[in-house]
């Protein structure tokens, strides 16, 4: 059974770590990202974090439920610093396309974090807050309720899809990463016509675009098809 967390006032630290820092939740969650840098998904347990932060292993459970908790923390931290950089302008769809390119480029800041997180549903403040963000655009531009939560379904799944997508590609060893993205421009430029028709007629576009994210291209496709509802549907009242 989950350790019972109690809040950050009653279990703060007293004393400093080994290397000079008082323990937070915002300590443990900015150390937690550099481990997933250097180390990976994989890479990050209580040993290697209490390590970092220069504190017993065990000091990590004082702030949190345990290592899912801490990992839910972290996608929080990311939705937040996408929303953090980000304010309304007033044009829903402007301003759910800059929402969603801060989204995923907050993701892609923290790769291996990403692919940690991108999937899970923290709960948390700055997450709930993304959310109630994206519905207020959607509900402000004039959908009703049932097409407004389709729409934020569409949008968020899409969003945190390519982040994990793309995450995927940053986070592999460098060598690997520039295999597949060199592989458009060598083995696929290379396929005759005779066999690939397609292919090779269309070879210098795909070596030329697909190392770079879909992502933008079909948030404009999510975006039109807003717009074509609102065009189509009655004001909201």
């Amino acid at each position: 059974m989950p350790k019972k967390v109690v809040p950050e006032e009653a279990r703060r630290r007293r004393r400093p770590t080994r290397q000079g820092a008082v323990l937070s939740e915002a300590l443990i969650v900015e150390t937690a990202l550099r481990v997933l840098r250097e180390h990976g998904a994989g890479g990050l347990t209580a040993r290697r974090l209490g390590a970092a932060l220069g504190a017993d292993p065990s000091a990590v459970y004082r702030y949190f439920g345990g290592m899912d908790d801490l990992a839910r923390a972290i996608g929080n931290e990311l939705m937040g610093r996408a929303l953090d950089g980000w304010a309304a302008d007033g044009d829903w769809r402007g301003d759910l396309r800059s929402l969603g390119l801060a989204l995923h480029s907050s993701y892609l800041a923290h790769p291996q974090a990403a692919v940690l997180t991108a999937s899970r549903v923290s709960g948390r403040p700055r997450e709930i807050a993304v959310d109630e963000a994206i519905l207020g655009l959607l509900r402000g531009a004039g959908l009703e309720d049932r097409a407004a939560v389709r729409f934020y379904h569409a949008f968020i799944d899409l969003t945190l899809a390519f982040a994990a997508l793309d995450a995927g590609s940053l986070a592999l060893p460098e060598e690997a990463r520039r295999a597949d993205e060199d592989m458009w421009g060598s083995l696929y430029a290379r396929l005759p016509a005779a066999t690939h028709p397609n292919i090779a007629a269309t070879a210098d576009r795909l070596a030329a675009r697909m190392p770079h994210s879909a992502y933008p291209v079909v948030l404009d496709t999510l975006l039109d098809a807003i717009a074509a509802e609102l065009a189509g549907a009655p004001a909201a009242g």
